[in-house]
């Protein structure tokens, strides 16, 4: 038996869990059978940054599309709304959904510049080993003494030879 059956028992509604069911095509945008809710519905709160922050990468991500598919739901609702000419409901979810984005991107915007931070400091740091690692390099080679030496002779050399010559006093 393949895994694809069972995948899908996995997801047809049961008593237990009304809200499995697969919607699909524009039944999505709609939150009850009829076009607009008659009744105001109870949402929670928005997402503080403190809880953002504990979560992970893909939590983010997929809390990100989930709140983007409840602004695009209450969007459509919106419109709807506007062509019945009744009176839309729900304005309070809509801010808690924008606020709840705007930390999700206030969140992941700490996360990156602390990461280029930390990747500044790790290329500083290496810089640093790199240095060292050629400090001791020049230290031990008798090459690179060898090579300080004669830089140091012909230096002496060009100064003298750059320095004017006493003139006999006359």
């Amino acid at each position: 038996m393949s895994l694809f059956p069972r995948a899908f028992q996995r997801l047809r509604p049961t008593a237990s869990r009304p809200s499995a069911m697969c919607l699909r095509g524009l039944n999505e945008f709609f939150e009850t059978p009829t076009s607009v809710p008659v009744k105001e519905i109870h949402a929670g709160r928005a997402w503080d940054a403190s809880e953002l922050r504990k979560k992970s990468f893909d939590d983010l991500h997929k809390l990100w599309f989930v709140l983007l598919k409840e602004r695009n739901m209450l969007a459509t609702q919106k419109q709807e709304t506007d062509r019945l000419k009744v009176q839309f409901l729900h304005e309070g979810r809509v801010n808690k959904v924008k606020k709840s984005m705007a930390r999700i991107k206030a969140v992941l915007s700490e996360r990156e510049l602390e990461f280029e931070e930390a990747q500044g400091a790790l290329e500083k740091l290496r810089a640093k080993e790199e240095l060292a690692e050629l400090a001791n390099f020049a230290a031990s080679s008798p090459e690179v003494a060898r090579i300080k030496e004669s830089v140091a002779v012909a230096a002496s050399k060009k100064v003298a030879a750059e320095a004017p010559t006493p003139t006999p006093a006359q």
